[in-house]
This record gives C-alpha cells, sequence and structure tokens, in this order.
C-alpha cells in the first residue's frame, strides 16, 4: 500500500504520527500547498517511509499527477472539506482508493433553508457512487472519529445490542479547554463556523428536513466526568449517513427507527465514549463512516 496523504496540517500530522507506527503500508508521501508543512510533519518521524511533496489540493489535475508520480494505491484527505471534491476526483481519476473525514458541502435550500434541505452533505460524492463500483473501486467517506466512529457505534448496536431501535443520536459535547484561548477548534475553525451556521439536517420516518441552527436545546448528561452540557441542533454527516447504512429492524419495517439527528455543545473534544440505552442509541462524539460505491458499512 502506498499512500498519498494531502494536508499536512493539525489532522494530517496525527496521521502520520499514528501511521508511523503501523506497519501496513509501504511508503506515504505527505502532501501540502505549503511544502514546508510537509516537510515538518514528515522530518519529526524520522522514518524513511514518509517523504514529502506539494500539491494544490484544490486542483483534481494536480491531486492526479502527484497520485501517479508517487505510485499511490491510496489517497487520503486530510484538508478542508472545501476541497474534497477536487481530491475526490484526483483520487479517482488516478486509479487510487480514497478516505476523507468530512464529505462535499452542502448548499441550503434557496426558499425555505429551514424547513427542506437543498444539497446534502455528501450529495456531490454520492451522485458519482455508481462510476466508482463500475471501476471496483472503494472511496470511504467520512471514516474519521468525528464523523466515522460513532456511525460505527450506532451500526454495531443495531447489528448486535437491540432488536428494535427507536432514535440514533449523535451528541458532542466537553469539558475541554486550552489555556491562553477562550475559543480554540481542534479542527479547521472554517468548518467549525460553518456547521454551527448552516441549517442542521433531521432525518424522521424516512425524510430528510431542516430546523434553524441551534434549535432544540437539551441538557445532554456526558459520560467519563465531563458531565451535564447543552447541546444543539448543527448540520453533520452522520444524520445523513447512519439512515442509508443502518439496516431497520422492527414492525415498523422501513421506518424502524423514526429519527437521527445531531447535537453539539460549544466545546468538542477529541475523547469518545457510549452509553447505549434501551431503545435508545446515542453515540457520544460523533461519526460517519460510508462507503460511497454502494457497499454496506
Amino acid at each position: 500500500m502506498r499512500i498519498l496523504l494531502v494536508g499536512a496540517g493539525g489532522v494530517g500530522s496525527a496521521f502520520c504520527a499514528i501511521a508511523a507506527r503501523r506497519d501496513f503500508f509501504e511508503a506515504v508521501v505527505v502532501a501540502d500547498y505549503a511544502l514546508d508543512s510537509a516537510r515538518r510533519a514528515v522530518d519529526v518521524l524520522d522514518d524513511p517511509r514518509f517523504t514529502a511533496a506539494q500539491v494544490d489540493a484544490s486542483d483534481a489535475a494536480s491531486v492526479e499527477s502527484l497520485a501517479r508520480s508517487a505510485g499511490a494505491t491510496h489517497v487520503m484527505n486530510a484538508v478542508d472539506p472545501r476541497f474534497v471534491m477536487p481530491i475526490f476526483h484526483g483520487a479517482f481519476t488516478a486509479g487510487a482508493d480514497y478516505l476523507d473525514m468530512a464529505m462535499s458541502l452542502s448548499k441550503p435550500h434557496p426558499e425555505q433553508p429551514h424547513s427542506l434541505t437543498g444539497v446534502k452533505l455528501g450529495d456531490e460524492q454520492f451522485a458519482l457512487a455508481a462510476d466508482w463500483e463500475a471501476a471496483g473501486r472503494l472511496a470511504l467517506c467520512g471514516m474519521g472519529v468525528e464523523p466515522g466512529l460513532s456511525d460505527v457505534f450506532a451500526r454495531y448496536a443495531a447489528d448486535h445490542l437491540f432488536s428494535e431501535i427507536d432514535e440514533l443520536g449523535t451528541r458532542d459535547g466537553a469539558n475541554l479547554t486550552v489555556d491562553g484561548h477562550d475559543f480554540a477548534p481542534s479542527f479547521s475553525i472554517w468548518t467549525t463556523i460553518e456547521e454551527c451556521l448552516n441549517p442542521p439536517v433531521i432525518w424522521q420516518d424516512g425524510e430528510w428536513f431542516t430546523t434553524e441552527p441551534f434549535s432544540e436545546p437539551e441538557i445532554f448528561d456526558f459520560p467519563e466526568g465531563i458531565g451535564p452540557v447543552e447541546c444543539v441542533n448543527v448540520e453533520h454527516e452522520e444524520v445523513l449517513l447512519m439512515p442509508r447504512w443502518v439496516r431497520p429492524s422492527g414492525p415498523r419495517s422501513s421506518t424502524a427507527w423514526a429519527r437521527s439527528s445531531s447535537r453539539c455543545c460549544g466545546r468538542c473534544t477529541s475523547s469518545v465514549s457510549t452509553r447505549p440505552r434501551r431503545s435508545n442509541v446515542t453515540s457520544v462524539i460523533g461519526g460517519r463512516p460510508t462507503v460511497v460505491p454502494g457497499q454496506p458499512a
């Protein structure tokens, strides 16, 4: 396996630190628009499997060219979701499989943004699923922790823990603080702001709809010492993914579970916990693994 990692910021550097402890791959080309950033991510590893390169993530041809020259079998997208589609296209054209941690961006409904969906998160990628499937290739989208891991929790709960599920809810909360900063997101600040301002999506009784940002406030008692935190609705991919891949069960057939939503507090953490209930599955901290070429998760 030869991996092209696009992005050498906080997420990409963390990927490198974890990958350096693994032996399942032959090489990783760490690429960033700022070559110095890629070099810094590589230099701290002191691992000959890692090399640095420059790439323009906004240009599919640039991604394709580097993937081909690197002999990449897989392209890992670790940059801002604004660049999802150029990297997605570049990986496909280069003949590589693809992974990302955030999906293609949404566009609000032009007339009723707080009740109807427009272009949903991931729609542009799902529209190309047949092409990936026909090529015999795999794209795993939203395969991070948030999104990513909580979808695995939800699917596992549906397959192994419960005979019937009434609701799938994703709650993201923390007591994390960063000394000296009132606001310090652990990922793209632009993405943080956007997902809070965009109309949140809810899936209920077989349909997606939207609400106003920060709607339906609730106090959720998080485990692992975090405690009660106020959460509100935000836009996040879990709601677009869980209804597709968590198979319904129980007496209501295709709507065996009636609702999926994603809520977040003002501070986010990278710790992960779950506390399943008898008939209500809540993944604490978000996630969304999806197999774009139409394969069940």
